[in-house]
């Protein structure tokens, strides 16, 4: 006898892929599961997009030039640009390019656009390199504080990093709103909790004086050693007061 195979359900293959995607998340409902696949197609649209309008620049390109294709597939291949240039126009031809008067200003404009980006990115290099001695600084401050091991104080130094480089390319995940949610709300419910105790602890305070027995307040008084009441001291006449005086 034959055995029977068994068949998965849509959703339970869907299920099964976002779980190797996600390992961390879970999807109790079908609006979970549903809402991350609709996450998904959200970011795959903005991909694709993006794709599409690259590829409409390069064709644009290479309808103005049909030369540029050419330089692509080289560099495509790792060849020099520069070499490649040459080997496509020669010596003659890229000396013909840089005497040619009405190219002077573009070449001009160009050589400038490309010394204040190679002097901002050294810029951006040292700002970097500033910056990262003082956050690894704050790291091991930071892990001797908590009591942190190396892994952990990498592991949330990485997530910071992941963060970062989702929000450069426009990527905001549900995940991280959560956490951003909670460390903004997080002082206030500090501040909350705080005067809940202080409430609870006045609240507890003035029961407790409620509860306790006033002198003459009809609670009847237990006879003993330590709740006698105190002997109360007789004024003497004035002939008494007199012979103590003497």
């Amino acid at each position: 006898m034959a055995e029977e195979k068994q068949v998965i359900s849509r959703r339970d293959q869907f299920g099964e892929r976002l779980k190797k995607k996600y390992p961390d998340r879970e999807y109790a409902d079908d609006d979970a599961l549903f809402g991350q696949i609709n996450d998904d197609y959200d970011e795959y649209d903005k991909k694709l997009s993006g794709y599409e309008e690259r590829e409409r620049s390069l064709v644009d390109m290479f309808n103005r030039d049909p030369r540029s294709a050419e330089f692509i597939t080289d560099m495509a291949q790792g060849k020099d640009p520069w070499s490649s240039l040459i080997n496509r126009i020669g010596l003659d031809g890229v000396r013909e390019m840089l005497d040619d008067p009405s190219k002077i200003d573009d070449f001009a404009a160009s050589n400038k656009e490309y010394v204040e980006r190679v002097a901002k990115q050294k810029s951006l290099e040292e700002e970097w390199e500033k910056n990262m001695k003082s956050t690894l600084a704050m790291l091991e401050q930071k892990q001797s504080e908590l009591g942190l091991s190396d892994e952990q104080i990498d592991a949330a130094a990485d997530w910071i990093k992941e963060v970062t480089n989702d929000a450069v390319m426009g990527i905001i995940r549900p995940e991280t709103i959560d956490m951003a949610l909670k460390a903004i709300n997080h002082d206030a419910d500090i501040a909350v909790a705080r005067e809940e105790g202080e409430i609870k602890g006045r609240n507890t305070k003035a029961e407790a004086r409620l509860r306790k027995p006033v002198r003459g307040d009809g609670t009847p008084t237990l006879a003993g050693a330590n709740n006698a009441p105190a002997p109360t001291k007789q004024k003497g006449s004035i002939f008494d007061i007199a012979d103590g005086a003497s």
